[in-house]
């Protein structure tokens, strides 16, 4: 199975945590506990260490980071200044740039409904530009990037949603309703896992998001 449902014990080589609204979900919460390797994006760092974490690395171009945190933690900073890419993408670098490419994101949604909207998109630049396998997950499912034949975990009622970029052709199997080259991004959404496996058949990039079951 290329995706198998993600559990406590779903081990990633890195997560990355965003700005967005910290995780409540218990899973979530878990792999943040349990991370080989945590880096935060700067906007997120103080609410990290704020709850009694230390990160691995903290990553941005530093104008969310209150100085008196800058200082503390200068040994794993790393400030980058440019502006054409946002903290999230700058942290993926950096991970990247240690050999990490199972990538979990935490915190990425929430709060700005746009830069939600940005962050999930990102995925998929990442997963098609950069190299990388993300995983963004959110207290309420989880996103996985992918392309062509997949096979997916699921629970049976398990709520499954589906986003094309780019396919003309995508068939699928164990859901309930048969998924196709959707036009639109609500198209693919509210379908329903039927069984413990879900097969896609498809020519080019999609989106999976998995709800908690």
């Amino acid at each position: 199975m290329d995706y198998p449902l993600i559990t406590p014990e779903t081990e990633f080589d890195a997560i990355i945590l965003a700005a967005g609204d910290f995780p409540t979900h218990p899973l979530p919460l878990t792999l943040l506990a349990h991370a080989k390797y945590i880096c935060c994006c700067d906007g997120a760092a103080a609410e990290y260490v704020g709850k009694g974490y230390m990160p691995n690395a903290i990553v941005g171009d530093g104008d969310s980071l209150p100085n008196k945190l800058k200082q503390q933690y200068a040994n794993i900073l790393h400030e980058v200044a440019e502006q054409d890419s946002n903290d999230l993408t700058k942290a993926t670098r950096h991970c990247i740039g240690m050999g990490f490419r199972h990538i979990a994101y935490l915190g990425a949604t929430g709060k700005r409904e746009d830069h939600s909207l940005a962050n999930i998109s990102l995925m998929m630049h990442y997963y098609r530009n950069m190299g990388i396998a993300p995983t963004m997950i959110t207290d309420h499912g989880v996103f996985i990037p992918t392309h062509g034949n997949r096979t997916f975990g699921s629970k049976p009622g398990q709520q499954i949603s589906i986003f094309n970029f780019g396919c003309n052709h995508i068939e699928s199997k164990g859901l309930k309703w048969q998924s196709f080259p959707y036009e639109h991004m609500w198209q693919g959404t509210l379908n329903e896992a039927v069984g413990t496996e879900i097969q896609f058949c498809a020519d080019n990039y999609y989106m999976v998001f998995r709800c908690f079951p």
